[in-house]
């Protein structure tokens, strides 16, 4: 499955109203860590047909990044039933990810 660029505007009917439990990765292209992090979260992607993975750059998503209270990235939010379950803070192997879905 494609990663999905997450926006205000898509934000409701692909990440709330979600069936499939939802990886959010919050992200800038500035941020070392979040281009190591990018491939292993794309991984899953294109491994997980059960799971709806979506990305957010910080920059450009400020009102989103404000909405869950990031203040490091890379963080990853995992959202069930239009609710998060789970963060992860800073590089994360898919493993670990994966672990807490």
């Amino acid at each position: 499955m494609a990663v999905l660029e997450i926006k205000q505007e898509n934000f409701k009917t692909d990440v709330l109203d979600s069936e499939k439990p939802v990886l959010l990765d919050f992200w800038a292209t500035w941020c070392p860590p979040c281009r190591m992090q990018s491939p292993i979260v794309d991984k899953i992607a294109a491994e997980r047909s059960d799971i709806v993975v979506g990305k957010v750059n910080t920059d450009d998503q400020p009102e989103l990044s404000e909405m869950f209270e990031v203040e490091n990235i890379p963080t990853l939010v995992i959202i069930k039933n239009g609710k998060p379950t789970a963060r992860l803070v800073g590089l994360h192997s898919k493993e670990q990810i994966l672990a807490e879905m």
